[in-house]
Protein backbone atom coordinates (compact mmCIF):
# COMPACT_ATOMS: atom_id res chain seq x y z
CA UNK A 1 0.00 0.00 0.00
CA UNK A 2 1.21 3.52 -0.60
CA UNK A 3 0.64 6.51 1.60
CA UNK A 4 -1.54 9.46 0.73
CA UNK A 5 1.29 11.85 1.51
CA UNK A 6 4.73 12.86 0.30
CA UNK A 7 6.17 9.57 1.53
CA UNK A 8 4.68 7.59 -1.34
CA UNK A 9 2.27 7.62 -4.24
CA UNK A 10 -1.47 7.98 -3.82
CA UNK A 11 -3.83 5.03 -4.01
CA UNK A 12 -5.37 6.47 -7.17
CA UNK A 13 -1.98 6.17 -8.88
CA UNK A 14 -1.61 2.44 -8.14
CA UNK A 15 -2.59 -0.06 -10.82
CA UNK A 16 -1.87 -3.76 -11.20
CA UNK A 17 0.96 -4.64 -13.57
CA UNK A 18 -0.71 -6.58 -16.41
CA UNK A 19 2.64 -7.99 -17.54
CA UNK A 20 3.71 -9.60 -14.26
CA UNK A 21 4.75 -13.20 -14.80
CA UNK A 22 3.19 -15.35 -12.08
CA UNK A 23 4.23 -18.67 -13.63
CA UNK A 24 6.15 -21.19 -11.49
CA UNK A 25 8.40 -23.54 -13.47
CA UNK A 26 8.46 -26.29 -10.87
CA UNK A 27 5.43 -26.07 -8.53
CA UNK A 28 6.05 -27.13 -4.95
CA UNK A 29 2.79 -29.05 -4.88
CA UNK A 30 1.67 -30.99 -7.96
CA UNK A 31 -1.68 -31.80 -6.35
CA UNK A 32 -3.51 -31.51 -3.03
CA UNK A 33 -1.52 -28.44 -2.03
CA UNK A 34 -2.15 -26.53 1.21
CA UNK A 35 -5.50 -24.81 1.47
CA UNK A 36 -5.12 -21.05 1.88
CA UNK A 37 -7.89 -18.83 3.24
CA UNK A 38 -7.44 -15.31 1.87
CA UNK A 39 -9.23 -12.74 4.00
CA UNK A 40 -11.63 -10.33 2.30
CA UNK A 41 -14.09 -9.84 5.17
CA UNK A 42 -12.45 -6.96 7.03
CA UNK A 43 -12.38 -3.98 4.66
CA UNK A 44 -9.14 -5.35 3.25
CA UNK A 45 -7.20 -2.98 1.02
CA UNK A 46 -5.67 -6.06 -0.63
CA UNK A 47 -7.73 -8.97 -1.92
CA UNK A 48 -6.94 -12.09 -3.94
CA UNK A 49 -8.78 -10.71 -6.96
CA UNK A 50 -7.66 -7.12 -6.52
CA UNK A 51 -4.35 -5.52 -5.52
CA UNK A 52 -2.97 -8.89 -4.38
CA UNK A 53 -3.97 -10.84 -7.48
CA UNK A 54 -0.30 -11.23 -8.48
CA UNK A 55 0.51 -12.83 -5.12
CA UNK A 56 -2.59 -15.05 -5.21
CA UNK A 57 -1.81 -16.12 -8.78
CA UNK A 58 1.83 -16.83 -7.89
CA UNK A 59 1.08 -19.13 -4.98
CA UNK A 60 -1.77 -20.78 -6.90
CA UNK A 61 0.70 -21.62 -9.66
CA UNK A 62 2.99 -23.07 -6.95
CA UNK A 63 0.24 -25.53 -6.02
CA UNK A 64 -1.54 -23.76 -3.18
CA UNK A 65 -5.33 -23.79 -3.21
CA UNK A 66 -6.64 -20.28 -2.53
CA UNK A 67 -10.14 -19.53 -1.27
CA UNK A 68 -11.43 -16.02 -0.55
CA UNK A 69 -12.91 -15.47 2.89
CA UNK A 70 -16.08 -13.40 3.22
CA UNK A 71 -16.96 -14.21 6.85
CA UNK A 72 -15.80 -13.24 10.31
CA UNK A 73 -13.17 -15.53 11.77
CA UNK A 74 -14.34 -18.43 13.89
CA UNK A 75 -13.38 -22.04 14.47
CA UNK A 76 -15.84 -23.02 11.74
CA UNK A 77 -14.52 -20.44 9.26
CA UNK A 78 -10.92 -21.59 9.73
CA UNK A 79 -11.62 -25.31 9.88
CA UNK A 80 -10.05 -27.28 7.06
CA UNK A 81 -7.57 -24.59 6.03
CA UNK A 82 -3.82 -24.84 6.38
CA UNK A 83 -3.02 -21.17 6.51
CA UNK A 84 -4.58 -17.76 6.56
CA UNK A 85 -3.53 -14.62 4.67
CA UNK A 86 -4.62 -11.21 5.95
CA UNK A 87 -3.39 -8.12 4.13
CA UNK A 88 -4.23 -4.62 5.30
CA UNK A 89 -7.50 -5.16 7.08
CA UNK A 90 -9.09 -1.87 8.12
CA UNK A 91 -11.54 -0.65 10.71
CA UNK A 92 -13.68 1.14 8.09
CA UNK A 93 -14.60 0.73 4.45
CA UNK A 94 -12.29 3.51 3.24
CA UNK A 95 -8.74 4.20 4.30
CA UNK A 96 -9.30 7.91 4.76
CA UNK A 97 -12.18 7.44 7.19
CA UNK A 98 -11.39 8.32 10.82
CA UNK A 99 -12.42 4.81 11.93
CA UNK A 100 -10.04 3.06 9.51
CA UNK A 101 -7.34 2.75 12.18
CA UNK A 102 -9.75 1.22 14.67
CA UNK A 103 -9.79 -2.55 15.34
CA UNK A 104 -10.49 -4.53 12.18
CA UNK A 105 -11.31 -7.68 14.18
CA UNK A 106 -13.31 -8.49 17.27
CA UNK A 107 -11.71 -10.06 20.33
CA UNK A 108 -13.57 -13.29 19.59
CA UNK A 109 -12.13 -13.39 16.07
CA UNK A 110 -8.61 -12.83 17.36
CA UNK A 111 -9.02 -15.59 19.92
CA UNK A 112 -10.27 -17.94 17.22
CA UNK A 113 -7.25 -17.20 15.00
CA UNK A 114 -4.79 -17.67 17.87
CA UNK A 115 -6.36 -20.98 18.87
CA UNK A 116 -6.33 -22.19 15.26
CA UNK A 117 -2.64 -21.25 14.87
CA UNK A 118 -1.72 -22.91 18.16
CA UNK A 119 -3.28 -26.14 16.89
CA UNK A 120 -1.07 -26.07 13.80
CA UNK A 121 -2.39 -23.37 11.49
CA UNK A 122 -0.15 -20.83 9.78
CA UNK A 123 -0.79 -17.09 9.59
CA UNK A 124 0.58 -14.45 7.22
CA UNK A 125 -0.45 -11.12 8.75
CA UNK A 126 0.43 -8.05 6.71
CA UNK A 127 -0.21 -4.66 8.29
CA UNK A 128 1.04 -1.59 6.51
CA UNK A 129 1.61 1.99 7.60
CA UNK A 130 -1.14 4.05 9.24
CA UNK A 131 -4.02 3.37 9.43
CA UNK A 132 -3.51 -0.37 8.76
CA UNK A 133 -1.15 -0.89 11.70
CA UNK A 134 -3.67 0.39 14.18
CA UNK A 135 -6.41 -1.75 12.65
CA UNK A 136 -4.34 -4.94 12.97
CA UNK A 137 -2.74 -4.33 16.37
CA UNK A 138 -5.53 -6.20 18.16
CA UNK A 139 -4.53 -9.38 16.30
CA UNK A 140 -0.82 -8.64 16.57
CA UNK A 141 -1.23 -8.53 20.34
CA UNK A 142 -2.36 -12.16 20.34
CA UNK A 143 1.10 -13.12 19.12
CA UNK A 144 3.11 -10.52 21.03
CA UNK A 145 3.90 -8.37 17.98
CA UNK A 146 4.00 -4.60 18.49
CA UNK A 147 3.19 -2.34 15.55
CA UNK A 148 4.41 1.24 15.33
CA UNK A 149 1.17 2.31 13.63
CA UNK A 150 3.14 5.03 11.81
CA UNK A 151 5.24 5.33 8.62
CA UNK A 152 8.79 4.00 8.64
CA UNK A 153 11.48 5.78 6.62
CA UNK A 154 15.25 5.49 6.34
CA UNK A 155 17.10 8.39 4.70
CA UNK A 156 20.28 6.31 4.42
CA UNK A 157 19.02 2.93 3.21
CA UNK A 158 16.36 3.66 0.63
CA UNK A 159 16.04 3.03 -3.11
CA UNK A 160 18.16 5.83 -4.57
CA UNK A 161 16.44 5.61 -7.95
CA UNK A 162 13.49 7.25 -6.23
CA UNK A 163 13.19 10.19 -3.87
CA UNK A 164 11.15 8.13 -1.41
CA UNK A 165 12.82 7.33 1.95
CA UNK A 166 10.03 4.84 2.61
CA UNK A 167 11.30 2.55 -0.17
CA UNK A 168 13.67 0.77 2.22
CA UNK A 169 16.31 -1.56 0.79
CA UNK A 170 17.32 -4.76 2.60
CA UNK A 171 20.37 -6.71 1.48
CA UNK A 172 22.14 -9.80 2.69
CA UNK A 173 25.43 -7.92 2.35
CA UNK A 174 24.30 -5.21 4.80
CA UNK A 175 23.20 -7.81 7.35
CA UNK A 176 19.69 -6.37 7.48
CA UNK A 177 18.26 -9.11 5.27
CA UNK A 178 19.10 -11.64 7.94
CA UNK A 179 20.04 -15.25 7.26
CA UNK A 180 17.06 -17.53 7.96
CA UNK A 181 15.29 -20.37 6.17
CA UNK A 182 13.00 -17.72 4.66
CA UNK A 183 15.91 -15.84 3.09
CA UNK A 184 17.96 -18.97 2.27
CA UNK A 185 15.23 -20.95 0.52
CA UNK A 186 15.64 -24.65 -0.25
CA UNK A 187 18.64 -24.25 -2.56
CA UNK A 188 20.88 -21.60 -4.09
CA UNK A 189 18.31 -20.71 -6.75
CA UNK A 190 15.87 -19.66 -4.00
CA UNK A 191 18.38 -17.57 -2.06
CA UNK A 192 17.16 -14.01 -1.41
CA UNK A 193 19.85 -11.33 -1.54
CA UNK A 194 18.04 -8.02 -1.98
CA UNK A 195 14.47 -6.86 -1.40
CA UNK A 196 12.65 -3.54 -1.12
CA UNK A 197 9.77 -2.59 1.18
CA UNK A 198 7.67 0.17 -0.37
CA UNK A 199 6.67 2.34 2.61
CA UNK A 200 5.28 0.56 5.65
CA UNK A 201 5.50 0.53 9.43
CA UNK A 202 7.94 -0.99 11.91
CA UNK A 203 7.40 -4.07 14.06
CA UNK A 204 8.79 -5.55 17.25
CA UNK A 205 8.36 -9.26 17.74
CA UNK A 206 8.16 -11.14 21.04
CA UNK A 207 11.10 -12.97 22.66
CA UNK A 208 11.99 -15.98 20.56
CA UNK A 209 10.79 -14.44 17.29
CA UNK A 210 13.14 -13.84 14.37
CA UNK A 211 13.46 -10.50 12.58
CA UNK A 212 14.51 -11.37 9.02
CA UNK A 213 14.00 -7.79 7.76
CA UNK A 214 15.98 -5.82 10.32
CA UNK A 215 15.76 -2.03 10.24
CA UNK A 216 18.95 0.01 10.42
CA UNK A 217 19.67 2.35 13.31
CA UNK A 218 18.99 5.23 10.90
CA UNK A 219 15.34 4.19 10.43
CA UNK A 220 12.62 6.29 12.07
CA UNK A 221 8.86 6.12 12.54
CA UNK A 222 6.91 9.23 11.68
CA UNK A 223 3.58 10.56 10.44
CA UNK A 224 2.85 12.84 7.47
CA UNK A 225 3.58 16.52 7.96
CA UNK A 226 6.68 18.70 8.10
CA UNK A 227 6.55 19.06 11.87
CA UNK A 228 5.68 15.45 12.68
CA UNK A 229 7.56 13.80 15.55
CA UNK A 230 10.16 11.24 14.52
CA UNK A 231 10.85 8.24 16.73
CA UNK A 232 13.84 5.96 16.29
CA UNK A 233 12.99 2.57 14.79
CA UNK A 234 16.36 1.08 15.76
CA UNK A 235 15.98 -2.49 16.97
CA UNK A 236 12.72 -2.96 15.08
CA UNK A 237 11.93 -4.75 11.83
CA UNK A 238 9.54 -4.98 8.89
CA UNK A 239 9.48 -8.79 8.72
CA UNK A 240 9.14 -11.11 11.73
CA UNK A 241 8.76 -14.90 11.91
CA UNK A 242 7.66 -16.82 14.99
CA UNK A 243 6.08 -20.02 16.18
CA UNK A 244 2.97 -20.19 18.35
CA UNK A 245 2.00 -23.54 19.79
CA UNK A 246 2.16 -25.97 16.88
CA UNK A 247 1.73 -23.20 14.30
CA UNK A 248 3.78 -20.65 12.44
CA UNK A 249 3.29 -16.89 11.99
CA UNK A 250 4.88 -14.30 9.73
CA UNK A 251 4.08 -10.63 10.24
CA UNK A 252 5.07 -8.06 7.63
CA UNK A 253 4.97 -4.31 8.16
CA UNK A 254 4.65 -3.54 4.44
CA UNK A 255 2.27 -4.93 1.83
CA UNK A 256 3.26 -3.63 -1.62
CA UNK A 257 6.45 -5.71 -1.49
CA UNK A 258 4.35 -8.82 -2.26
CA UNK A 259 2.22 -7.11 -4.90
CA UNK A 260 3.08 -6.25 -8.51
CA UNK A 261 1.90 -2.74 -9.28
CA UNK A 262 2.68 0.32 -11.38
CA UNK A 263 2.74 3.67 -9.63
CA UNK A 264 2.34 7.27 -10.70
CA UNK A 265 2.32 8.89 -14.14
CA UNK A 266 5.63 7.21 -15.01
CA UNK A 267 4.27 3.74 -14.18
CA UNK A 268 7.06 3.00 -11.70
CA UNK A 269 7.19 -0.76 -10.98
CA UNK A 270 6.86 -1.44 -7.29
CA UNK A 271 6.53 -4.81 -5.70
CA UNK A 272 7.56 -8.19 -7.06
CA UNK A 273 7.77 -6.71 -10.58
CA UNK A 274 10.60 -4.28 -9.80
CA UNK A 275 13.78 -5.32 -11.65
CA UNK A 276 16.90 -6.27 -9.74
CA UNK A 277 15.28 -7.44 -6.50
CA UNK A 278 14.19 -10.77 -5.05
CA UNK A 279 10.72 -9.91 -3.73
CA UNK A 280 9.10 -12.55 -5.94
CA UNK A 281 11.28 -15.29 -4.47
CA UNK A 282 10.71 -13.93 -0.98
CA UNK A 283 6.95 -14.32 -1.49
CA UNK A 284 7.42 -17.97 -2.42
CA UNK A 285 9.83 -18.61 0.45
CA UNK A 286 7.36 -17.10 2.90
CA UNK A 287 4.54 -19.44 1.89
CA UNK A 288 6.96 -22.37 1.77
CA UNK A 289 8.01 -21.69 5.36
CA UNK A 290 4.44 -21.28 6.51
CA UNK A 291 3.32 -24.53 4.88
CA UNK A 292 6.33 -26.50 6.13
CA UNK A 293 7.85 -27.07 2.69
CA UNK A 294 10.77 -24.98 3.93
CA UNK A 295 12.13 -26.07 7.30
Amino acid sequence: MAAVCSLSVSRAQQVADPNFDAKVAHPTYAKNGPKVLFDEAHNNFHTAGGRYKAFADLITNDGYRVTSNKEKFSADTLKGFDFLVISNALGAAEMDMPEAGGPAFTDAECDAVREWVNKGGALLLIADHAPAGGAAQILGDRFGVNMSKMFTIDTENYEKDTSNPGFIVYTRESGRLVDHAITRGRNDSERVNKIIAFTGQSLKGPPGSFAFMKLADSAVDTLPGENATRTSAAGRAQGVALTSGKGRVIVLGEAAMLSAQLAGPNKLPFGMNRPGIDNRQLALNIVHWLSGALK
